[in-house]
């Protein structure tokens, strides 16, 4: 199963060194995994599930795909450029109004082809079942990708992805404590719970919040252990997990979801400017934060070996514009 995917991206990812930032943060080593090289239309983390959703609808035989996120969605954007590679119509419910100027990454979701419908206040795929009911009537066959690609199909590119850290940290002779990561939709955060178990990975995970609100009645926390729950028995894995071992960093989501503040400012601006990475401002930039407030307040053990998992976003800067200037 871990095998059955449709190649979308360039891996492994880069795992490297923060070698300026351990400078500054001299009581601890501080390293990156680049998944905003995997190289789909930018890169980001999504490529990772998509690999595994696009082979499913593929093998169903399915032609045309539907999924759903806000306007700057990361997985909306990777889900149109795997369609285009894939050769599957793409239909993207995307929330809000239509604005008069498309930018960021609204602007190329549509130019890699996907058609976008405007759905209000509902941007977690509220309306998926009308418009799949709409397209089933004009004969399409098609491939509900639920929000953040989140389910246990999408999980498993974080299986994987565990694996893949394991052999590079294997290579490196190296060993992580704790790894930081923005979670949303849940599905990298069940992913990478699935293949710690599964791969044994000793580190901590420590996911930072990016979203306040229930995705369809559901927190967060519950939808990552549905699919954790689920992932056992289908990879065999004999733990049995509880709401209680799903860990969640709530302290930085308050202002809610895409809203930016001083903080993913400045979380945005140090990695830049200390080694030439760019982080968007929506997920990476407010679970960096998380990461380097963490690291500020000593709230992990001093010298301590700390990963953070870029998972991409870079088209969102573009929107974000006058925030960030």
């Amino acid at each position: 199963m871990i095998d059955n995917k449709y190649e979308l991206g360039f891996f492994p990812t880069p795992l490297q060194e923060l070698k300026k930032l351990s400078k500054t943060y001299s009581d601890y080593n501080l390293f990156i995994k680049r998944d905003d090289n995997t190289g789909l239309a930018s890169g980001g983390n999504k490529t990772r599930k998509l690999e595994y959703l696009i082979k499913q609808a593929i093998d169903a035989g399915c032609d045309t795909i539907i999924t759903a996120g806000a306007q700057q969605s990361n997985h909306c954007r990777q889900t149109a450029a795997a369609c285009a590679i894939a050769g599957l119509e793409c239909h993207l419910l995307l929330g809000g109004k239509e604005p008069k100027t498309y930018d960021g990454n609204l602007l190329l979701s549509s130019t890699l082809g996907a058609t976008i419908h405007f759905t209000g206040d509902n941007r977690k795929g509220e309306d998926i079942q009308n418009v799949k009911k709409t397209l089933e009537n004009q004969n399409k066959t098609c491939y509900v990708i639920p929000y953040g690609g989140s389910n246990l199909i999408g999980a498993l590119g974080f299986v994987n992805a565990v694996k893949e850290l394991k052999e590079q940290l294997i290579a490196q002779q190296l060993e992580i404590d704790y790894i930081f990561f923005a979670s949303s939709s849940g599905g990298m955060q069940a992913g990478l719970t699935l293949g710690k178990e599964l791969y044994q990975l000793s580190a901590t995970l420590v996911p930072i919040s990016i979203d306040k609100d229930e995705t369809n009645g559901l927190s967060l926390e519950e939808v990552v252990l549905n699919i954790v729950t689920e992932g056992t028995d289908v990879l065999n894995i004999k733990r049995e997990f509880e709401l209680s071992d799903i860990s969640l960093n709530r302290a930085y989501d308050k202002d809610g979801y895409g809203v930016v503040t001083e903080n993913e400012i400045n979380a945005i601006n140090s990695l830049a400017r200390n080694e030439g990475i760019l982080l968007d401002p929506v997920y990476t930039g407010r679970a960096f934060y998380g990461m380097l407030d963490s690291l500020d307040r000593e709230k992990i053990p001093l010298g301590s070996n700390v990963l953070f998992w870029h998972t991409g976003g870079l088209p969102a800067i573009f929107k974000y514009a006058d925030e960030l200037r």
